[in-house]
């Protein structure tokens, strides 16, 4: 979603702002996770065994993979053209209700929660994401996210 302004996006609140693309996370995606976070358990990274003893039957992406996902997602979904730089400030919540089996597709739902202006040119938004798989009921991550916004 293309905002006109920062200040028009920042006025959102209680309101979804946004529904990103879906992304298809693969096994190289999930193996060069593990190889940036030195994470090699066997159900991310070992396809044979995952099939033979996991209940997914298949390798599975790291929660913390599901989580990262979501800087990049926000940030081809929702813009504004006077947004000069964006600073992921931190998170109140994280939950990983359901796993991303290999080959899964995932999109991110932005639910605009707080927004709280610290100067003229500066905001914290906090939102609420929902990380949502393809044919799947339940979601594969769902955290309350704060980014610092400089307009």
């Amino acid at each position: 979603m293309k905002f006109p302004s920062f200040k028009e996006l920042s006025s959102k609140v209680g309101q979804e702002v946004g529904v990103s693309d879906w992304l298809e996370v693969d096994q190289k995606r999930i193996n060069q996770f593990a190889d940036a976070t030195e994470d090699h358990q066997w159900i991310h990274v070992d396809a044979e065994r995952a099939r033979r003893e996991s209940p997914t039957k298949a390798t599975i992406a790291h929660g913390y993979l599901t989580l990262s996902l979501i800087a990049g997602l926000i940030d081809k979904t929702i813009q504004a053209p006077d947004i000069k730089q964006v600073i992921n400030y931190g998170l109140n919540k994280v939950r990983f209700p359901s796993p991303v089996p290999v080959g899964s597709r995932l999109r991110a739902r932005f639910t605009l929660k707080n927004c709280e202006w610290i100067s003229e040119t500066a905001a914290q938004l906090t939102w609420a994401v929902t990380v949502e798989r393809e044919g799947q009921e339940k979601p594969a991550c769902a955290a309350e996210i704060l980014f610092r916004y400089f307009i």
